[in-house]
């Protein structure tokens, strides 16, 4: 490490005292903001609430010192959990356990190889997608627990709401979502009230997580069952950290380093399913909110890590009377800030390939409730829209030559696999003229489809007994065509 880069890392953590509390305090927040996720995602993998909040721990104290994107809290996802439910029971929390490191090591292969390069394929309207299409879910996560409820829960929310948003209004030396959750507190147990609690979410945790290696047998039939969820564990989780990581970078208006960021994430899964937790990935709820409440370095990352045992294990008693009706208010906070209220007016002004990617996205991960799936059927619309895009940029233009007997051909633009056919049809392969002059100047030849099309023409040209010209390859396309296709370039026999 440089000693520029080893003053950034440090800078990182400690900027100063101002800055140190107030990444304290939002991890402490980010903390609450963990816990009924958590333990509703370990519902949904099948497995004890505890192992969830083991990962989220173990997952925060790594991530915090190996990650790349500061600020960011990670921890046992539903995205995650969504993937690994059939491995679980159908094989056991063990197989789970032992899936999870090797899709750690993984997530550190894609980190070194910087494969993260990959994440400038999603377009600005994927992002938009996603980030709307996580705020309906925080939203739509939350009615469940405003279902079948008596009046004093619907009186906590708005109460939190009205803190929420008016106490920093007077103050913001506190971070008015923990004010929510403290006064929430005390107001239902002064005044006992039919309202649901976080012990009535799950068993919460009684002891620290220990180091165990996860007992399956270790051969080829192991490999053959996990390997899957594996691949699709690294996969899932490294896509929802980098698009959290995006997220962060903009409301931040700071850069990252996204391969650090993977190999950090690996790093943090390795250990989790070496504690006997599941694995995780960025949270872009937890992390939104997080970075609301003035979070914007490391520690608040370690924090709301460290805090989740630090609260859950000595102050259990204390954190199980918490109503979760402070917890849905802070979470419907999170959700409107989330949302990108912009986007609505952006459906109009925008071009409608864009609003078409936006709203699929939207769609696709809400019907799924599966961020990956929303963000690949947006990437591969927006790689078809683009290629569509493309092809109509390419034109070629024909005029005769009647004193030398040459019809030239004029081509514009960008000539690869999308666009190779049109290309190739173009040309009247049966034309009556002596001699054909293929001009490239203006355009470009992309990929071996691109150089395919054009050996094609040219070869049947010739078959025809004309004589084929080409002219005004810049230099990269020259390259190409020689190196695929040298007879292209070579003068017809005579």
């Amino acid at each position: 490490m440089t000693p520029d880069s080893f003053a950034r890392y440090r800078a990182e953590w400690f900027e100063n005292f101002g800055a140190a509390r107030r990444d304290v305090l939002a991890g402490m927040v980010g903390t609450f903001a963990l816990i009924p996720e958590v333990i509703a995602f370990s519902f949904v993998a099948g497995v004890d609430p505890q192992v969830g909040l083991f990962a989220s721990f173990v997952i925060g104290i790594v991530i915090a010192v190996a990650g790349g994107r500061p600020a960011m809290i990670s921890g046992a996802a539903g995205s995650v959990a969504l993937v690994v439910g059939a491995l679980v029971h159908a094989h056991g929390l063990q197989y789970l356990l032992a899936a999870t490191v090797l899709g750690g090591v993984l997530q550190i292969l894609f980190g070194l190889l910087r494969l993260d390069v990959l994440l400038r394929f999603v377009s600005r309207s994927v992002r938009t997608g996603f980030v709307n299409a996580l705020a309906i879910l925080i939203f739509s996560a939350q009615v469940p627990q405003m279902l079948g409820v008596t009046w004093h829960t619907y009186a906590l929310i708005a109460l939190g709401l009205a803190i929420i948003y008016l106490a920093p209004r007077v103050s913001r030396a506190i971070p008015s979502p923990l004010i929510c959750i403290v006064v929430l507190t005390v107001v239902s147990m002064a005044f006992p009230m039919p309202v649901h609690t976080v012990s009535d979410l799950g068993r919460l945790p009684a002891a620290l997580p220990v180091f165990a290696w996860p007992q399956v047998p270790l051969d080829w039939q192991t490999l053959r069952i996990i390997a899957p969820y594996s691949l699709a564990i690294a996969a899932v989780g490294l896509l929802e950290s980098m698009m959290t990581a995006s997220v962060v970078d903009d409301l931040t208006e700071t850069t990252s380093s996204k391969a650090r960021e993977c190999t950090g994430l690996g790093l943090a899964n390795m250990a989790a399913g070496l504690f006997g937790g599941i694995a995780g990935c960025g949270m872009i709820g937890q992390t939104v909110g997080n970075v609301r409440y003035g979070g914007r370095g490391r520690l608040s990352t370690l924090v709301a890590g460290v805090f989740l045992l630090v609260v859950l294990v000595p102050l259990r008693p204390w954190v199980e009377q918490v109503p979760v009706a402070a917890l849905v208010a802070i979470m419907i906070m999170v959700s409107a800030s989330t949302f990108s209220w912009g986007s609505l007016g952006d459906l109009v002004r925008h071009p409608k390939v864009s609003g078409a990617v936006m709203l699929a996205t939207v769609a696709v991960t809400v019907t799924t409730h599966d961020l990956s799936a929303g963000v690949m059927v947006g990437v591969l619309l927006s790689g078809v829209f683009f290629a569509f895009k493309v092809t109509r940029m390419m034109d070629v233009a024909v005029r005769y030559d009647a004193e030398a007997d040459t019809r030239v051909y004029t081509v514009s633009g960008q000539i690869f696999f999308a666009s190779a056919d049109i290309f190739t049809d173009r040309f009247d392969l049966r034309d009556t003229a002596r001699q054909v002059r293929i001009d490239l100047t203006a355009a470009h030849l992309w990929d071996v489809t691109a150089v395919g099309a054009l050996e094609t023409v040219v070869d049947k040209l010739r078959r025809h007994g004309i004589g084929v010209e080409i002219v005004g390859l810049n230099e990269a396309s020259a390259i190409l065509v020689d190196r695929h296709a040298p007879l292209v370039r070579a003068p017809a026999p005579v």
